[in-house]
């Protein structure tokens, strides 16, 4: 038989479990507010394209060719990168359609090369603007 002076813990144990939930609701939505936003970057929406030209049975033209978008003004340089050279800076502040011509860069073929363009903005942010497997679709090799 149970006497009436007992007292269950579960009320008890309610309270610590409450007072637990506010406390790590509170340290997540602090580290959201003071830590986590800060270093969060800018997504930049600018782009290029790249194709295979002038392939012979060894080797092909990649012409990359910077498209724009609208904040193609805060480009201060694009990087070009394939496979089989061409790896380098082909120009700083580039204008919307410019374009460059990596000679001999390519391998003619299905899929065989892959290119790598990469924006670097005015305020040092860099993106890869294009990471693509290119080839000629006119050729017969």
């Amino acid at each position: 038989m149970r006497r009436m002076d007992e007292k269950g813990v579960s009320p008890v144990i309610g309270v610590i479990l409450m007072v637990a939930i506010t406390v790590i609701l509170a340290a997540v939505i602090a580290s959201f507010v003071f830590g986590m936003g800060s270093s969060v970057k800018k997504t930049y929406t600018v782009a290029a394209t790249a194709s295979e030209v002038n392939c012979s049975s060894t080797q092909c033209d990649i012409v990359v060719t910077f498209q724009g978008g609208p904040d193609a003004d805060l480009v201060s340089q694009i990087d070009i990168t394939t496979p089989t050279g061409c790896t380098g800076v082909p120009d700083s502040s580039p204008s919307v359609g410019y374009t460059y011509t990596c000679s001999g860069a390519g391998t003619p073929g299905k899929n065989n090369d892959h290119v790598v363009v990469k924006a670097t903005f005015t305020d040092g942010t860099e993106q890869v603007i294009l990471d693509t497997y290119i080839y000629n679709i006119n050729s017969n090799f």
